[in-house]
């Protein structure tokens, strides 16, 4: 059998497809669209992160308070008001992720721009419909 780092090579593959993802703005109550991101990614096979202003769970994902240096993060997805995001600007590119998605209510243009010119994709969308519509 075909090896990548003594891993076979259909797990190497399926490792790859899934996107590990950052959802900014998370929380326990499950009527929040943050909740459900997270559980609609765990259910998707997306490994999953999550910050919010309290700590908690959602499911398995722990929900932590403090901006963590998380490692191969591919998509941070905002659930959080424009007014808020100047004070993860910094935390957001120090983790080099590929892609941001601005959630309906969380658009951004001088966040989106800033992105765009590190080489970020900057989507407004909906990380819900991504998901269901296989577009993630």
């Amino acid at each position: 059998m075909e090896c990548i780092n003594n891993l076979p090579v259909f797990f190497v593959i399926l490792i790859m497809q899934n996107k590990k993802t950052l959802v900014i703005g998370a929380s326990e109550n499950p009527e929040r669209y943050s909740y459900l991101a997270v559980e609609k990614l765990m259910v998707h096979q997306h490994p999953v992160v999550a910050i919010g202003l309290k700590k908690g769970n959602i499911g398995t994902t722990v929900i932590e308070t403090e901006k963590i240096l998380f490692t191969d993060i591919d998509t941070v997805t905002l659930y959080i008001n424009p007014t808020l995001q100047p004070a993860y600007y910094e935390y957001i590119f120090s983790l080099h992720p590929r892609r941001i998605i601005f959630n309906p209510g969380s658009e951004n243009d001088e966040l989106a721009k800033q992105a765009t010119l590190k080489g970020i994709i900057a989507q407004e969308a909906c990380t819900l419909v991504l998901l269901s519509t296989g577009q993630y």
